[in-house]
């Protein structure tokens, strides 16, 4: 029981520290770069309205989870504003990670939609995950997707589904559960 306090408190940091060091331009700058440079998200950016960019988000669980994060949107190249992002999570889960993530937005509707007010990804929601491991791969549901490779040198395959597409970097943590599924957004215009 007492081993279970302190992950408890070491998961509660993590959310709680990781997503505050992520301010910082020159974060959003690189973490940009690292997908612009990831195999097919990097596609993304020359066929896509605008984004969202995260580069830290923190998740965490043991059983009852929370995600946390603050980013930067992006339409038509110029930054237009910052967006938060928040989950909440019940069922098998266990661990603690930090990872980038990258949401890109096929066209003005599904931008207005995004920065509309406070935005919720379905529960079937999913990301293309760019990992480290060469040998690594994953899939989506929703649409067709698979990744594979290092962070400059990832081969994804990917399409928009309902207008979106997500992108995850692992940064660091290992967690039994991934899911982008629940995410809630907020968006407030520069």
């Amino acid at each position: 029981m007492k081993a279970y306090r302190h992950f408890r408190s070491y998961i509660l940091c993590l959310l709680l520290v990781l997503p505050f060091g992520s301010a910082l331009a020159d974060e959003y700058s690189d973490t940009i770069s690292l997908f612009r440079n990831a195999g097919e998200s990097g596609t993304f950016f020359g066929n896509s309205y605008g984004y969202a960019v995260f580069p830290t988000i923190g998740k965490g669980g043991i059983g009852i989870g929370g995600a946390h994060g603050k980013g930067r949107v992006y339409a038509v190249g110029k930054y237009v504003g910052d967006t938060s992002v928040t989950q909440l999570t019940i069922g098998f889960q266990l661990g603690a990670e930090a990872f980038s993530e990258m949401i890109f937005f096929e066209d003005k509707r599904a931008f207005d939609e995004f920065t509309g007010g406070n935005f919720e990804f379905s529960a079937d929601a999913s990301a293309i995950a760019i990992t480290a491991s060469a040998k690594a791969s994953a899939t989506t549901t929703g649409s067709s997707a698979g990744a594979s490779g290092g962070k400059k040198d990832a081969a994804t395959i990917g399409s928009y589904h309902k207008g979106m597409a997500t992108f995850t970097i692992a940064k660091g943590g290992l967690m039994y559960q991934a899911t982008v599924g629940g995410q809630k957004f907020s968006y407030t215009p520069k």
